[in-house]
């Protein structure tokens, strides 16, 4: 099978020669360390090296905000931001609103200001020939409307003002929706799937109720997940932490895979995982990475990754179950993981 064949076959739950792997998300300073390790000139050849099927294709976002599409708004009124410094904490511009018309009164940016289609397009061409090529688009518009009051006063906000945290997360959708049109548009015929969700777990359980997400998020997600396959794309969802009384809601959205499955989290055992959902959805992630890709030895690795493989023959794209590779994570567990994960 080619890699994009392995990727929808396995997506899709039918029969693979093996599971799909992904390598993640290597951060800016575990990069140096595995390029030397796998004898690789940079990124992109380091996934050709391990022989990932899943190639991940950046959105580019330049603002004055931030470089990046989840950085798009300044809610803090701080200025630019960036990956060490951001936070959901600070207090936002709707901390304590409870008008619904105030909301116009924020700076809504305008994505196609920002958005380059050119470079869209080249990020889409420059990935390696026959990947699955996986747009990171993110869209993670719950998680800005807690940023947009400050994290407690949005907890808040769901009980004293929850049509103005509506109509915040109105208009944070209709954001994404045209950015993400714009990306899709640009990069059409060279996408395959994306990558979109937002943080609702904990490492023992829902960050808040089960009812208050399907309320107050997933309708939007709907609108997302529907815009992408409307362009033929598939739609793997991330949530980190334990969310699996949420999977059923999901489910019901229509997303093709859950990411990831964080290995000891809560409830997200990977053999209850299959036996519950395993004929409804597939699911992306598995390999811990809070303990065993950073503490275990390779041998270790293996093993795991094999164990994943005779639980899950299809239905799962082996990956670690989060998807940033630190830097703690010795590049010899990450050769054995792509090794153990691509063997036929």
């Amino acid at each position: 099978m080619t890699h994009l064949e392995r990727f929808l076959a396995t997506i899709e739950r039918r029969p693979v020669d093996r599971p799909a792997f992904w390598l993640g998300l290597p951060v800016t300073g575990a990069i140096p360390a595995l390029l030397k390790h796998f004898g690789a000139s940079d990124l992109r050849d380091l996934y050709v090296k391990a022989n990932d099927d899943v190639y991940p294709i950046e959105f580019p976002y330049h603002s004055p905000t931030g470089s990046a599409i989840y950085m798009a708004f300044d809610w803090t009124g701080a200025g630019p931001q960036d990956d060490e410094h951001r936070t959901l904490g600070g207090e936002g511009f709707f901390a304590g609103c409870a008008d619904p018309a105030r909301v116009e009164d924020f700076p809504w940016p305008d994505p196609a200001l920002y958005i380059d289609r050119a470079q869209c397009r080249r990020n889409a061409e420059a990935a390696p020939p026959g990947r699955a090529n996986l747009g990171m688009v993110w869209s993670c518009h719950f998680q800005d409307a807690c940023a947009a009051f400050g994290m407690e006063n949005a907890m808040m906000a769901l009980f004293e003002a929850p049509e103005v945290f509506r109509a915040v997360m109105d208009r944070i959708t209709d954001f994404y929706l045209k950015a993400n049109g714009l990306f899709y548009e640009a990069t059409q015929g060279r996408l395959h799937a994306v990558l979109m969700g937002n943080d609702y777990g904990c490492q023992t359980g829902l960050m808040l109720s089960r009812k208050q997400i399907v309320e107050f998020s997933l309708p939007w997600t709907k609108k997302l997940v529907d815009q992408a396959h409307a362009h033929g794309l598939k739609v793997i969802h991330h949530s980190c932490g334990a969310i699996r009384d949420l999977i059923p809601d999901l489910i019901a959205l229509g997303v093709d895979a859950i990411h990831p499955i964080q290995a000891l989290a809560r409830g997200m055992e990977a053999v209850g995982l299959k036996r519950d959902f395993g004929g409804q959805v597939s699911f992306c992630g598995g390999i811990d990475a809070q303990n065993l890709l950073v503490h275990g030895a390779p041998d270790q690795l293996r093993a795991k990754v094999r164990e994943l493989r005779d639980l899950f023959p299809t239905g799962l794209i082996l990956s670690p179950s989060h998807e940033a590779i630190l830097p703690d994570v010795p590049p010899g567990n990450v050769s054995a993981m792509a090794q153990a994960a691509v063997e036929m």
